[in-house]
């Protein structure tokens, strides 16, 4: 009986021990993985907004992101009053630190969207928001917007890209969403995105974005073909997020108010 107790002592003992053991291992892993995690997510970012904007050459090393990055200014914008405002007043030094999305859970740094307002279903919106722009000989080239919202199964996370007449449609990416695989997971088709360059996203007076998403397509002879792309095959809903997201993040309570200043020169 002595023996079997002192079997189990030792079991118990070498289980606790094996424990502390890998308790340790897997945080210190933790701990010094992450500066590669934050990095590695940066530049996962950095490349989708790169191919939003049509920026990103097949294959790029992550050195060429970073160059061809580094060609933005990083900015946050108060989507109230359209202003730019200092990192500081967020919290951070950085710019590229800011979370707007982390942001938007925060009660004193977002603000409630009334359902009946709220197109894109995100229920909250952050106050300011971080956005991307490239200049040339002090003109507005580009400009890359953050955009989200719900589709059919889940939030979809991307950017959309801007000429610099901020209102033709350089391109729109989604880099996280769990939309459908082979219908709304569509949203990932080379094909069906390259249909959004060129598009408008106002209509003449540059006042309310236009954006539809057309169920059976656009033809040759389609009425303002300008602001209308194809709707995903067999995805009505995801279909139509993608449309209210769109619409939302260019109208009143998401960048227009930002856009008219900077198209004209009051930012």
């Amino acid at each position: 009986m002595a023996k079997a107790k002192e079997t189990v002592s030792r079991t118990l003992l070498v289980a606790l021990v094996l424990s502390i053991v890998f308790s340790v291992v897997v945080s210190t892993a933790a701990v010094v993985l992450r500066p590669l995690q934050v990095q590695n997510q940066n530049l996962d970012i950095k490349t989708n907004i790169l191919s939003a904007a049509g920026m990103l050459n097949e294959g790029a090393s992550a050195e060429e992101i970073e160059r061809t990055f580094a060609e933005f200014d990083v900015r946050l914008v108060d989507l109230d009053t359209g202003d730019y405002v200092e990192p500081s007043a967020v919290g951070v030094e950085d710019p590229m630190k800011y979370d707007m999305y982390k942001a938007s859970s925060d009660p004193e740094m977002s603000t409630n969207i009334l359902s009946s307002a709220d197109k894109a279903g995100i229920k909250r919106r952050p106050n300011v928001a971080k956005i991307y722009t490239l200049s040339e000989n002090g003109d507005i080239k580009r400009v890359v917007l953050p955009v989200h919202g719900y589709g059919l199964w889940s939030t979809l996370y991307g950017f959309m890209s801007l000429e610099g007449d901020l209102n033709t449609i350089e391109g729109l990416g989604f880099y996280s969403h769990a939309e459908t695989p082979g219908l709304g997971g569509e949203v990932d088709n080379p094909r069906w995105k390259s249909q959004w360059v060129g598009k408008e996203l106002y209509d003449a007076d540059k006042t309310e974005p236009k954006i539809r998403l057309l169920k059976g397509g656009v033809g040759a002879d389609t009425p303002n073909k300008q602001h209308k792309v194809d709707a995903l095959s067999g995805a009505t809903l995801t279909s139509r997020g993608v449309e209210q997201l769109v619409n939302y993040w260019m109208g009143d309570q998401g960048y227009a108010t930002f856009l008219k200043k900077l198209r004209e020169g009051e930012v």
